[in-house]
């Protein structure tokens, strides 16, 4: 595993943040941290010496592996039932953010998805239309959310979302959101045989 490998999108940077870094009392972005390291590591690679990106690459490596070690452990140690910190530590994004890069959440694709969108849903609402797992393709489905309907405000819920699910679920490619009322199914005109008429009766 390279240190490229490695780095895992989460959510999206903090607007006046430089990527990489973080306000002070404000949490790491996992994301803008992966996009910072590669940056290091193409300015390394930029300079010519073979030797010296490798060995950078490298201590990435070897400090993830580090890490993930830990984070192993700590999961272990947390248990599995509903009660103590457990619970709290899967709905942390950036705790989410760790163990789905070191391939260490313990929840499927789907159920993290979930978590994803009841993390917005006060603001934004949102429902899952298809997930299509050999793609990464996600549609969505937006929901009321009380907003005044118009594009930027749209815009703006559609971004915190795809924020969220890539936070959580980073193994989502692309997210697609289906046009208001464009993928319901008409209603059925339920067709029944008449009863026999005065014609036919005794």
């Amino acid at each position: 595993m390279t240190a490229r490998a490695t780095t895992a999108p989460a959510a999206a940077p903090q607007a006046g943040v430089p990527q990489g870094t973080a306000s002070h009392g404000s949490t790491p972005n996992a994301e803008a941290t992966g996009r910072r390291i590669e940056d290091v590591l193409d300015r390394l690679a930029q300079r010519g010496d073979r030797e010296v990106s490798a060995a950078a690459e490298e201590l990435v490596s070897v400090l993830m592996d580090f890490y993930g070690a830990g984070l192993a452990r700590i999961m272990h140690h947390v248990g599995t039932g509903d009660d103590g910190p457990r619970p709290a530590l899967l709905r942390d994004e950036l705790v989410t953010s760790l163990l789905v890069l070191h391939d260490l959440h313990p929840e499927d694709t789907a159920a993290r998805i979930g978590r994803a969108l009841d993390s917005v849903r006060r603001q934004h609402a949102a429902e899952v239309a298809e997930f299509d797992a050999d793609t990464g393709v996600l549609r969505l489905r937006a929901g009321d959310s009380g907003g005044c309907g118009c594009p930027s405000t749209a815009d703006q819920a559609h971004q915190a979302v795809e924020a969220a699910v890539a936070c959580y679920a980073p193994e989502v490619n692309s997210v697609q959101w289906e046009t208001a009322g464009a993928t319901r199914e008409p209603a059925l005109l339920q067709i029944s045989r008449r009863p026999p008429t005065g014609a036919g009766a005794p």
